[in-house]
């Protein structure tokens, strides 16, 4: 008899999974509270990356001059079209995943999921009805939420969630976003291209404060939000703010995050905005799920704990992605990868998730896109260390391009020649980002990069410089 799976959650870890399972001959049952795609396709990762198409466009009407091209000046962003078609590209993205359900015969719920053991989940319908699904195993994979905080509370019009910076219908004069990470500087770019006046406050003091991403990348990024006219108010978070019927007045005041601040950063401050954009972190999909009576164990904040092989507390019952938390790593990509291995060892296999070499892309203006250690983790763990750096305005293409900001910089253990990271920050970085990530799973050496013919002239070749550097 075919092994039965039911899958809860059809975001990038939980459709993979099912199609994975399926493929393999296993009878697959796949449930959905909301949309197929999750948070990436709906609400994330796809919905961004439209509305910085957008951005892009624009930003390159207004730069059509530079080009020898007439009449790109009055160039206007009109949000509900650019709303409407970041709309359709997830509703055609969805019908894609849809249809592939059907394709193999992968059975799609509607409803929430609730947990009973590995062998029985019910799935509550809106209509109240409850459906018992029977199976061999279960894998988890509902996701995260935006994090809301208590100084700061949403209400969806002067005070938002990034959920609600995508369906904005108008451009706000005035936009203070709260959290300098990933996808708060995303979106200050976004709205900045399309006419906002952007200030950004961060309780640590850099910019894109994320462990895995190199500090030179920071400073460059940041240097480019202030030439964009790009606040940043560093080491500095939001203690209070007041709504009226004309915008939100917020104080600021000294990061408890930061040791040894100035003075100016001490004191308080007052900012007006028309809208306050709350990006500072994510909380896990759990409510409702039975966890607790099912026996699967949760940290303090909810997230769902795991073994290498992917597995709960309780054996058969696995979980996937964003659910698992800032303990491993919460991008897309990964939560496929982890989708894929859970299948595996549901099937019989012992496999551990590797997250020794994973890729990451953020999508500001420029790009930053990194893999590995950072030079600051590689000296922490002893490598000694060399970190050759070249510009993205040295390159013929990028010239060309007029695409002149950004940086290439790889870490190399000096004593073997090792690749140990790369990190880069230019036009298509993100893409330009898989061949030092393919390397390192190679365990290749920086020689090697300089030993492999890159066509000119491209972007890529910034890797080939960078590595002849040593």
């Amino acid at each position: 008899m075919a092994q039965r799976i039911t899958i809860i959650g059809g975001g990038p870890g939980g459709y993979t999974a099912a199609f994975s399972a399926a493929k393999a001959g296993a009878q697959v049952t796949l449930v959905e509270a909301a949309h197929m795609g999750g948070t990436c396709l709906n609400w994330g990762c796809i919905p961004t990356k439209t509305l910085k198409a957008s951005a892009e466009a624009l930003e390159t009407a207004h730069r059509l001059a530079e080009f020898g091209i007439k009449g790109g000046g009055e160039a206007q962003p009109d949000m509900p079209v650019i709303v409407a078609r970041k709309n359709k590209v997830s509703e055609i993205l969805r019908g894609g995943l849809e249809k592939t359900c059907a394709k193999l015969k992968v059975t799609l719920l509607r409803g929430r999921g609730e947990v009973v053991s590995a062998g029985l989940v019910r799935v509550h319908g809106a209509d109240g009805a409850v459906q018992e699904v029977e199976g061999d195993r279960v894998i988890i994979a509902t996701g995260s939420s935006t994090l809301n905080i208590p100084t700061l509370p949403v209400d969806h019009e002067r005070i938002i969630t990034s959920d609600d910076a995508l369906e904005l219908q108008t451009v706000p004069k005035r936009m203070l976003v709260v959290g300098g990470g990933v996808i708060g500087c995303e979106l200050a770019f976004i709205f900045q291209a399309f006419g906002s006046k952007v200030t950004v406050v961060e309780g640590l003091d850099r910019i894109l404060p994320v462990p895995s991403i190199d500090a030179d990348l920071s400073k460059l990024i940041q240097r480019e939000m202030k030439k964009r006219g790009i606040v940043c108010e560093l080491a500095r978070t939001a203690s209070k703010a007041e709504v009226s019927e004309t915008g939100v007045r917020v104080t600021l005041g000294p990061s408890p995050f930061v040791k040894d601040l100035p003075a100016s950063a001490q004191k308080e401050s007052v900012l007006e905005a028309d809208v306050v954009l709350v990006a500072v972190g994510r909380v896990p999909n759990t409510s409702g799920l039975g966890l607790a009576e099912a026996g699967v164990e949760t940290d303090q904040r909810g997230w769902i704990k795991a073994d290498a092989r992917l597995e709960t507390s309780v054996p058969g019952i696995y979980a996937v992605g964003d659910v698992l938390g800032p303990a491993r790593i919460m991008l897309a990509h990964v939560a496929s990868m982890e989708g894929l291995v859970a299948v595996r060892n549901c099937l019989g296999a012992a496999e551990a998730m590797d997250y020794a070499v994973v890729p990451a892309a953020v999508f500001t203006s420029p790009e930053v896109a990194t893999v590995g250690l950072t030079e600051a983790q590689a000296r922490e763990q002893g490598f000694n260390v060399t970190c050759p750096q070249s510009n993205f305005r040295e390159l013929g293409k990028a010239q060309a391009m007029g695409e002149l900001a950004g940086l290439f910089k790889l870490v190399v253990d000096a004593d073997s020649g090792k690749l140990l990271g790369a990190h880069l920050a230019g036009a298509h970085v993100s893409d330009i980002i898989a061949e030092p990530t393919l390397a390192m799973q190679l365990g290749a050496t920086a020689k090697d990069l300089a030993r492999t013919i890159h066509a000119h002239p491209t972007l890529a070749e910034g890797i080939f410089e960078t590595a002849h550097l040593l």
